[in-house]
């Protein structure tokens, strides 16, 4: 199987190069655009006040390192929520509007995709038998899927031409619409103040501290599983042990638990997963998602705003929140960006 290699050396821009990058900015930073659109209009609808979607900028270029240029985008809430209703309204809004764009640029994408030869255009050392890979100066890269994006190939696109997960990068509507399910399956995680979040807290206001809770350190075990094993040596478990257990320990700071009862989560889970490495070793997760879950554990926190009233939401509410759910479930990868 091939894999995409992220190139050490310099390259300069062309106009060309500007041109052919649009086919993936455009779709790509429009859906995200579309999301946040989706909850600013939401709450301008419920009349709470909140700033324009503003863009997170990242450039790694400066340590050699490809990016496609944000983090993503937000808006910040200026005016108080004290509604159930309006919370779930606002957080749901913008994921389902984001979803129904990425949907479309994937179909169409998927239903457009050039030759199969087209590969050879980026990589005309594939067509060359004696090729027998790169040097060690290349860092392979490779797309994890997930049931949608896999479901849409299998439906839409000309088994031929479809490309393997390693060259996803070189198709610009397939990775824009990629990364599109990338960043709704995080907001969709139902943790915290999450998107996820504010649709479980709709569904299920009264248990939605244990959902978060239960959904985050499902989360933030898999993503350690492996970083603690029996069999790494002895002088590395010395460091690491404590180190892990200390940073575990502040992820659940803003978890409104007591301090025994986040040692108690701390210990038991470090153990399952020592464990688990006893039995298991091949079994490893993604430690990609131990910053995300620092930011959600510390930064933003597994609680949710307190609302005067529990009043049910309507049942076509429900409806869209189940659907939510099941948008997050599929769109979901595990390993989103595995490098070698």
């Amino acid at each position: 199987m091939s894999k995409s290699v992220l190139a050490t050396g310099e390259h300069f821009l062309t106009l060309d190069d500007f041109w052919k990058a649009t086919a993936f900015s455009i779709p790509f930073i429009g859906i995200l655009l579309i999301h946040e659109l989706g909850h600013f209009f939401t709450s301008l609808y419920h009349k709470v006040r909140c700033s324009l979607p503003f863009f997170i900028p990242v450039w790694l270029g400066f340590m050699g390192i490809p990016s496609i240029g944000t983090f993503g985008a937000v808006i910040k809430m200026k005016g108080f929520v004290n509604s159930r209703k309006k919370f779930f309204d606002i957080g749901v809004a913008g994921p389902l509007a984001g979803f129904v764009v990425a949907l479309g640029v994937l179909i169409y994408g998927f239903s457009t995709l050039p030759p199969a030869d087209y590969i050879y255009e980026i990589h005309p050392e594939y067509a060359d038998e004696s090729f027998q890979g790169y040097g060690e100066d290349a860092i392979d890269f490779e797309l994890g899927n997930n049931l949608l994006f896999s479901g849409l190939g299998e439906v839409f696109a000309d088994p031929e031409r479809l490309p393997e997960m390693a060259e996803v990068i070189h198709y610009p509507f397939l990775f824009a619409g990629y990364l599109a399910l990338f960043f709704t399956s995080l907001n969709l995680l139902p943790i915290g103040q999450l998107d996820g979040g504010h649709v479980i807290f709709g569904l299920f206001p009264k248990s939605h501290q244990y959902v978060s809770l239960i959904a985050f350190t499902g989360f933030i075990g898999y993503a350690g599983l492996g970083f603690i094993s029996p069999y790494l040596p002895g002088d590395d478990l010395l460091i690491r042990i404590p180190l892990y257990l200390a940073f575990l320990y502040i992820c659940y700071s803003k978890s409104g638990l007591t301090v025994q009862n986040k040692l108690t989560i701390v210990l038991s889970l470090a153990a399952v997963q020592y464990a688990i490495a006893f039995v298991k070793p091949e079994w490893e997760g993604y430690q990609g998602w131990l910053f995300f879950g620092f930011l959600l554990g510390r930064i933003m926190g597994l609680k949710h705003p307190e609302v005067s009233g529990l009043r049910e939401i309507s049942t076509s509410r429900k409806i869209i929140g189940w659907i939510a759910i099941l948008i997050f479930l599929i769109s979901f990868s595990p390993k989103p960006f595995m490098f070698s």
